[in-house]
């Protein structure tokens, strides 16, 4: 069964939010969506600029299919993680850590409790199977 860290929040497409101690949210994907898409080759990573929730900002690409991410939340990219560019391989290896995608400044910091918790977001990945 793929981890699933009790400290994040998680979309139902399989991106996961940590919240910073300024406010801001670190976004990246699950273990369980980079083990369904296989080696990662390529990260085309957002603009820093206003992202809605459910709105596609992003793309992964592996050796077998691409994937588009999209924001969690609404607020703005005020950062992507440019070792990406180089190591997009640190998404499968590091999916909770250094293979994050984006920090998001949110718009409204209470949409975060609309997001799955682990146990939550662990069902989820059960009804999908």
């Amino acid at each position: 069964m793929s981890q699933v860290p009790e400290k994040l929040r998680y979309a139902k497409t399989h991106e996961w939010v940590s919240i910073e101690d300024d406010g801001t949210v670190i976004v990246g994907i699950s273990d369980h969506a980079q083990g369904l898409l296989g080696d990662i080759v390529f990260v085309e990573l957002p603009e820093l600029n206003a992202v809605e929730a459910g709105a596609e900002c992003a793309v992964v690409e592996s050796v077998k299919a691409a994937s588009d991410i999209y924001s969690p939340l609404n607020g703005t990219v005020v950062a992507v993680n440019e070792a990406l560019s180089e190591q997009p391989e640190l998404i499968n290896t590091e999916a909770y850590g250094a293979g994050w995608l984006f920090k998001l400044k949110v718009d409204h910091p209470d949409a975060i409790n609309a997001l799955m918790n682990a146990e939550s977001y662990a069902q989820h990945l059960e009804a999908e199977d």
